[in-house]
């Protein structure tokens, strides 16, 4: 059953070793995220499932604990694990390396007082349809008695003519209205999230979106949203449910 999820955004930039001298503007945005966090260690969970969004044309691929990721292709000497790996080498998952979404999620869990709880990584295509996402989200929900969700993705990369996407007049009220689901835990309107309009709108959360509502379908979460901001033209949103 789900107890808890912090729901973040994931650009690498959250780092402050990546973000160099910009760092001191997403720092309102990376305070949110700990504290987001905070409220899954809080919960006191069995299981710790991590999700981040994945190229477009994959499926969903797991991640053990101590999955390796590196901010290195960002021009950063920074390694990660998602959450604590083995002492000793062998004990080490050699499988494949975090995508950079769930090594943000490592990042902001290694920044954290995080519990024993096991750790797993779940990748999720941004192209995966909902109907897939929702039984993703209800199957994950099943692991444990007590699961808690850290949810990584960001809103539309089309706010502003400087965005990576340029600017689309639509992204802006997609995203208040996604936001807005997020912050108050909605899962039916974060099911609804239109497919085809995210994917146009260059919206990464979507499909993690819509695995945490199929995660939190019935578990009476209450949302919170702790900040949204679209620095750089992409739309960043804060929530927590517990």
């Amino acid at each position: 059953m789900l107890v808890a999820a912090a729901l973040c955004p994931c650009p690498p930039l959250l780092v402050p070793e990546v973000a160099a001298g910009a760092a001191p503007e997403l720092e309102p945005v990376r305070a949110a995220c700990l504290d987001a966090v905070g409220v899954l260690a809080a919960a006191r969970p069995d299981r710790l499932i991590v999700l981040g969004p994945a190229r477009a044309e994959a499926g969903a691929q797991r991640h053990p604990q101590g999955a390796p990721g590196t901010f290195r292709d960002f021009g950063v000497a920074l390694d990660v694990t998602l959450g604590p790996a083995g002492p000793e080498p062998a004990e080490r998952p050699t499988g494949p390396r975090l995508p950079a979404s769930l090594a943000v999620g490592a990042w902001l869990l290694s920044r954290t007082q995080w519990s024993d709880a096991p750790v797993e990584g779940v990748a999720v295509g941004e192209r995966l349809p909902a109907d897939r996402c929702l039984p993703l989200g209800r199957e994950l929900a099943a692991a444990a008695p007590r699961v808690a969700l850290l949810v990584l993705g960001d809103g539309s990369a089309r706010r502003s003519v400087k965005a990576p996407g340029y600017f689309d007049e639509r992204a802006e009220a997609f995203d208040t209205a996604a936001f807005r689901a997020l912050g108050g835990a909605d899962t039916a309107a974060l099911a609804a999230l239109d497919e085809e309009l995210a994917a146009a709108l260059l919206v990464s959360g979507r499909s993690c979106w819509q695995v945490a509502a199929g995660a939190a379908e019935d578990a009476g979460l209450r949302g919170q949203l702790l900040g949204e901001d679209a620095p750089y033209g992409v739309g960043y949103a804060v929530a927590a449910w517990s």
